[in-house]
């Protein structure tokens, strides 16, 4: 039997970023700079938490919406944060990962035929999560020039007005970029001209090197018409353990639940224990990770610019967005630096429009590990210079 696949499926490509994956996978003395995620282990407190759950057979489903206590704990984190003021009761959805609520809100949001405009470069799941839901993706290009901070004029030479939804991400997977309050209110202001309904991944807030960061959300005329994602996978160090949560109006966070309870349930209940204890004991852990990280910033930035390599100042996240050099595009840069070197980097095109030429370096590994791989990378570029 042939199984006749869905035109939504088949029109959808495999991920760029796993294909550059499974080639290093070949070979045992690779050096990745392509993983999204943190080298540390998720804090002690957390773990405990997590492993005492279930010893005492806490292992039952929990509220579809999560459990209450950790509901309560997240509105209190991101009203003392990030200025966010969410009714636990009703405004908020605990998820198996921020990637779930994105999904959740797709299918939420998005009827077929409507338009979901993207600032890109932008994380590689939201393109498909659209086409899965049956809307019709819209480029927004982001430019290094901008520092790749979405702008109105971008938002309009786009066709955006026409839009239904539009998705943002800051700071940006994978440029690095931050939005400051005076980059969000031209945006906003387009938003509420033209009526369109604002999904903000925010997983990386957190990780805002220069300046605190700010949620679209808290702009005036800008919480009715926005969700907000976060989750405990980047700040956190809780990968695998697949929690995450959105925020937003009652209306909009019910929308979601309804389709949550069919599919999901409820997040994974163990997950919830740790995540619990993660924002009542954790902070300390949280901060020394992200000094961590911004040393590892400034090393790799540091890096780029001896070897000659043109880079973006990113400010935010864990990955860093360098120029290939003249002669390559990104990905035969990518190929080429896996085959000699060992190197795994993701080039940029795989990211959308306003990514060619660039590679994402992810900074999320070992200083050591950075140092070496920075050094084949000199020797690559020396090499074919």
């Amino acid at each position: 039997m042939t199984f006749e696949l869905s035109d939504r499926v088949q029109t959808v490509p495999p991920s760029g970023i796993r294909r550059f994956f499974e080639i290093a996978e070949e070979r045992d003395d690779v050096i990745s700079l392509g993983v999204g995620e943190p080298d540390f282990a998720t804090p002690w407190a957390a773990r405990d938490a997590a492993i005492a759950s279930l010893e005492q057979g806490k292992t039952s489903y929990t509220a579809n919406r999560g459990k209450r206590e950790l509901r309560e704990a997240i509105a209190d984190y991101v009203a003392d944060r990030f200025d966010l003021g969410y009714d636990p009761g009703e405004e908020i959805i605990v998820t198996a990962g921020a990637s779930e609520a994105v999904d959740l809100a797709f299918r939420a949001f998005v009827d077929p035929g409507d338009t979901v405009a993207i600032a890109q470069p932008a994380y590689i799941s939201y393109e498909p999560g659209v086409i899965f839901a049956g809307g019709d993706v819209l480029p927004v290009p982001t430019t290094e020039e901008d520092e790749f901070r979405l702008t109105a004029k971008a938002l309009e030479a786009a066709g955006a007005a026409d839009a239904d939804v539009l998705v943002l991400c800051y700071p940006n997977n994978p440029t690095g970029a931050i939005m400051p309050a005076e980059d969000l209110e031209p945006v906003a202001a387009f938003a509420r001209e033209h009526d369109l309904t604002v999904l903000s991944d925010e997983i990386y807030a957190e990780l805002t090197y220069d300046g605190e960061h700010t949620s679209i959300a808290t702009l005036p005329g800008m919480r009715e018409r926005t969700i907000v994602f976060n989750g405990f996978s980047k700040a956190h160090a809780m990968t695998g353990l697949r929690l995450g949560y959105a925020l937003g109006p009652a209306d909009a966070i019910g929308a979601m639940n309804k389709i949550h309870q069919y599919t999901m349930l409820s997040a994974p209940t163990t997950a919830q224990h740790a995540a619990l204890e993660a924002l009542d004991s954790c902070e300390d852990d949280v901060r020394e990770m992200i000094a961590q990280y911004d040393r590892r910033r400034q090393f790799v930035l540091s890096r780029f610019r001896e070897i000659g390599m043109d880079v973006f100042e990113a400010k935010g996240a864990f990955y860093c967005f360098p120029e290939v050099p003249d002669g390559f595009t990104a990905e035969e840069f990518a190929e080429e630096v896996l085959r000699e070197q060992g190197v795994a980097v993701v080039p940029g095109d795989v990211f959308g429009e306003g990514g060619a030429g660039h590679l994402r370096i992810s900074y999320a590994t070992g200083l050591e590990d950075l140092r070496r791989a920075l050094n084949r990378i000199e020797a690559f570029v020396e090499e074919h210079a």
